[in-house]
């Protein structure tokens, strides 16, 4: 079985994010991972919070606390989310890290040696009132392409141009708010990348990049068509990478630290070192970090989750880190890209109260509501966007309706009419038949599209095959059987809790905790969610008669329109909004 290494976009330490975010890398990865898993496949799946740059210092500074106290509080609230939604990193790592410092810098040095990394003399944007200079991401403005009057100095998140600080109209410093602001000359650190440009665009050709979604490509592939430009990799932060001094004793005396997105991507491997560093520390089982890292491009398929704006960093900018390094550090195979989850048609905001964010969505339901609908939804081929009604209808017919009822009615009529062990009845036959062919295509179908990294149609056939009892249900109608045939009965119902078993491996990825009560109504001692086989979904006898079983709770409760009322009134939105 292949080794699979699965990054998914490093959420920014400062503050819960909202549900698109979880959509657009999180969640989706760890379907993967889950799915992966469940094949036999050896899988490690890595994530971390962004701990550095702009972000983490003004949201510490609001905060009114010491940087480093901050990021570890948010990163443990963050964690707790993530372990409400059941996201199964097997490390969720810190870049501010001992492990991503040495490894960044070792990175630093490896480009300088190689001659991909120079020093040069800029003029950048001094605060008079801050007396200090100002990082891209401490000015903020007018963008001059689109217009936002909220653009960061380094990045249009509305329109996601990449922008230098000098290029905003009407610049002030998102420190103090003041417009005093002069050019100054200081010095930095520049990633030549348009030295790197020819080796990236070779690597783009030769790795299969054709065979990533539209999105992706097309991104990676338009920035090198503009041209790689030169970046500047430092910024002047108190929080941060330090730029090591026996490389650059001068700027590493002023205080310069690495620029945010030279290091978070590095923190990948930082966190696979801190996953294997803390097994170490615990006196766990070895773990070789390198062997995912490093030299391991034929014995590690590696596939990053992201949101549409993070592509070029990840395409472009960190590949051609890896190259000039000069070193074998493995280069990602496959990204999956996503568009933005929207809420009513616009963007979600914390300030104006739009919105779902990701705790809050742990208060109201259990988190396999929240991860059946994000995927069955999935931005993948465009924005899509979140309203109260499409949500309620998701859960309502296809968890509650399709699946929770059909678990709930099969076990209560068996229970009552047959007892609390799986009925016997007859040996299968023509309708057995016909449901077991159908339900291997179907399996096959919805393993075709996870492999495919296709989401919405994963959850489409995933949705058929619950969908399919229900049929043979409906078919067989065992509370008329049983008035004349006990033994015709007690085969549909048997067949049907081989259907509830079956459902409860196949829907692990998307909704575990669910799946998992499924499978604990089935007292086996062979109790895994190991995947099922294409023999196995034709036979249907995972589960035997005289197995015992128990009724679990409702497993889906209804969304009402009460309910819906409640939560428009808490985060706003309506179909005209």
């Amino acid at each position: 079985m292949a080794r699979h290494l699965i990054t998914s976009a490093l959420p920014y330490i400062n503050g819960i994010k909202h549900l698109g975010n979880m959509v657009g890398s999180m969640l989706p990865a760890d379907v993967y991972a889950r799915y992966l898993r469940q094949r036999g496949h050896e899988v490690l799946y890595i994530c971390a919070t962004d701990e550095h740059g702009t972000p983490a210092e003004l949201a510490a500074k609001e905060a009114g606390l010491p940087v480093d106290t901050f990021c570890a509080q948010q990163h443990e609230a963050q964690k707790a989310v993530y372990d409400g939604f059941e996201l199964s990193f097997d490390y969720f790592g810190r870049s501010s890290s001992a492990e991503n410092r040495d490894i960044t810098q070792h990175f630093a040095r490896r480009l300088k040696e190689n001659g991909f990394i120079e020093e040069r003399a800029i003029r950048q944007v001094y605060s008079l009132d801050d007396e200090r200079f100002l990082p891209d991401r401490y000015i903020v403005g007018t963008c001059p392409h689109c217009g936002y009057d909220k653009a960061r100095g380094d990045q249009c998140e509305n329109c996601t141009r990449v922008l230098d600080p000098t290029d905003l109209i009407d610049a002030r410093s998102a420190i103090s708010g003041s417009s005093r602001l002069e050019v100054r000359e200081t010095k930095h650190l520049f990633l030549l990348q348009s030295k790197l440009q020819p080796e990236v665009e070779g690597w783009l050709d030769s790795n299969g990049s054709k065979e990533w979604p539209t999105l992706a490509s097309s991104i990676a592939h338009k920035w090198l068509t503009e041209g790689l430009q030169d970046r500047a990799i430092t910024r002047d932060l108190e929080w941060g990478v330090p730029v090591p001094a026996d490389a650059w004793p001068e700027l590493a005396a002023e205080g310069k630290v690495f620029y945010v997105w030279f290091d978070a991507p590095i923190e990948y491997i930082g966190a696979t070192k801190e996953w294997a560093d803390a097994a170490r520390d615990t006196d766990q089982e070895d773990r070789d970090w390198k062997s995912w890292w490093y030299e391991a491009d034929h014995t590690v398929r590696y596939t990053e989750f992201m949101a549409k704006d993070n592509v070029p960093f990840h395409t472009v900018m960190f590949p051609a880190t890896q190259l000039g390094t000069r070193e074998p550090w493995k280069k990602v195979d496959y990204v999956k890209a996503f568009n933005w989850l929207n809420y009513y048609g616009g963007k979600f905001s914390t300030s104006q109260r739009r919105g779902v964010f990701t705790d809050a969505a742990l208060e109201l339901l259990p988190a396999d509501y929240w991860r059946y609908f994000l995927m069955a939804n999935a931005p993948e081929s465009d924005d899509t966007s979140f309203t109260w009604e499409l949500f309620a209808s998701s859960v309502n017919k296809d968890l509650a309706d399709t699946l929770g009822n059909f678990v709930n009615r099969v076990l209560s009529f068996s229970r009552k009419r047959f007892g609390d062990t799986v009925p016997a009845g007859r040996e299968a036959g023509e309708a057995e038949a016909k449901l077991g062919e159908q339900i291997a295509e179907l399996l096959a179908e919805y393993e075709e599209h996870m492999e495919a990294l296709q989401f919405r149609k994963a959850a489409q056939a995933l949705r058929a095959l619950w969908s399919a009892g229900n049929s043979y249900l409906e078919e067989k109608a065992p509370w008329l059987e049983i008035k004349t045939d006990q033994d015709g009965a007690a085969l549909t119902l048997r067949t049907a809790m081989n259907l509830i078993h079956l459902y409860s491996v196949v829907s692990e990825p998307f909704i575990p905790a669910s799946a998992r009560a499924m499978r604990s109504s089935f007292d086996l001692s062979d109790d895994d969610a190991r995947w099922v086989t294409a023999d196995q979904a034709r036979s249907l006898d995972a589960v035997p008669a005289g197995t015992p079983f128990t009724v679990p709770p409702v497993l889906f409760a209804k969304i009402t329109e009460e309910d819906l009322e409640s939560y428009r009134e808490r985060f706003g939105g309506s179909e005209a909004a």
